[in-house]
């Protein structure tokens, strides 16, 4: 019997944003040849040209652009006010929308405008993994009845620069560990949206927004961007914890977190799913 000659199919993917780790995950991605071609990039202003750019990119100022693109997935990477300007016509326009901002999720109108999109035009709002790895583990165990989540964030202090944690403590003289934020993942990722963004994503494997706890926390000795997140419930208890290398562009962002973008993306046509 003859082999096939198919070709594999190929992802026509659309960036909403051009900052750190949207590039990040685009040179990823043409390193390792994926079966994907970057076709737009979402913008603010189209006159300013972002530096890096695939050849052949077209700019866009609006998600109604992407309608006759033929875009599989659209990929936000340009913090949570893009979420709510791209998301409902992303999700009418393309196969996936896949938000990296996941904090913009805390407000649950939006949150359910996306869904009710989904339904509607048969495609899918992704929340990747982000920062945390992979919580499949977690998912799993939201199946059974959960007694508690905890998300703990501990990263070095120049981490935690330009938030309200500099209101609390001095950032630059501090010397010992300090837990500063003690509460919700709708509060914390709601007042630290860019270091606190992956306790949405928790809690949306767990126990939902307003049960479960989050720690933040900034170490001087810390050397990365650690998540330690515990569960207890029926199915048993679990502990996870991940330090990751800040993304070198962006210290308030891992570099786990573009990592999750690029296996996202491929295995949205990757024949052999792991």
């Amino acid at each position: 019997m003859a082999g096939s000659t198919k070709r594999p199919q190929r992802l026509r993917l659309c960036f909403v944003g051009w900052g750190a780790i949207a590039r990040r995950t685009a040179e990823l991605l043409m390193q390792r040849r994926s079966a994907v071609e970057i076709v737009a990039v979402g913008v603010r202003s189209p006159e300013r040209q972002p530096e890096g750019l695939p050849a052949g990119v077209r700019l866009l100022t609006s998600a109604d652009e992407l309608a006759g693109l033929g875009v599989g997935m659209v990929v936000e990477a340009a913090g949570r006010d893009a979420v709510a300007a791209w998301g409902e016509g992303a999700l009418r326009h393309a196969g996936a929308f896949a938000v990296a901002s996941a904090a913009a999720l805390c407000d649950d109108a939006l949150l359910a405008r996306l869904i009710a999109t989904a339904e509607e035009h048969g495609s899918r709002l992704v929340v990747p993994s982000g920062a945390l790895g992979d919580l499949g583990a977690l998912g799993a165990a939201s199946i059974l009845p959960l007694d508690e989540v905890v998300h703990a964030i501990v990263k070095p202090p120049r981490a935690w620069r330009g938030t309200e944690a500099g209101q609390i403590l001095d950032l630059e003289t501090l010397s010992v560990r300090h837990a500063f934020f003690r509460g919700s993942a709708r509060e914390a990722a709601s007042r630290y949206p860019q270091n606190a963004n992956a306790t949405v994503i928790s809690a949306l494997s767990g126990l939902g927004l307003d049960r479960t706890q989050v720690v933040l926390v900034a170490d001087p000795a810390a050397t990365g961007n650690v998540h330690e997140v515990t569960a207890v419930g029926d199915f048993g208890s679990l502990s996870l914890r991940l330090e990751n290398r800040p993304l070198k562009a962006n210290p308030k962002s891992s570099e786990m977190t573009a990592l999750s973008l690029v296996k996202l993306v491929e295995d949205a046509v990757a024949p052999l799913l792991r």
